[in-house]
């Protein structure tokens, strides 16, 4: 239970995002990045700021799946990808969410 209450947290503070010059929801609502099943963020239609965003966005997101790998002794994999689940099931209707087969689509 300890490991789903961190994951959870974690996925929290990582979609919660820090301020940048284009922020995640907004992103998001746009149509320019969108959830992967991996657990990272990914860019849906480039724009240097979507580009920026991504990169700053999964950065702390692996830091945080690292984290929680290593206080449960799993492997960064493993929370990535249920990380990736939980987010695809989080994301409202009408942003873009990539499916297992590598393609981007409209919730």
């Amino acid at each position: 239970m300890t490991f789903i209450r961190h994951l959870l947290f974690a996925v929290t503070l990582v979609f919660a995002g820090a301020a940048f010059a284009l922020d995640l929801d907004s992103a998001k609502s746009q149509g320019l990045v969108g959830e992967q099943p991996n657990g990272y963020l990914g860019v849906v239609k480039a724009t240097s700021e979507a580009v920026e965003l991504v990169s700053d966005v999964n950065e702390k997101r692996r830091e945080a799946y690292q984290r929680i790998a290593r206080e449960n002794g799993i492997s960064l994999e493993q929370v990535a990808n249920l990380a990736g689940q939980k987010a695809i099931e989080k994301t409202p209707s009408g942003e873009y969410v990539k499916t297992p087969t590598g393609q981007w689509v409209t919730k």
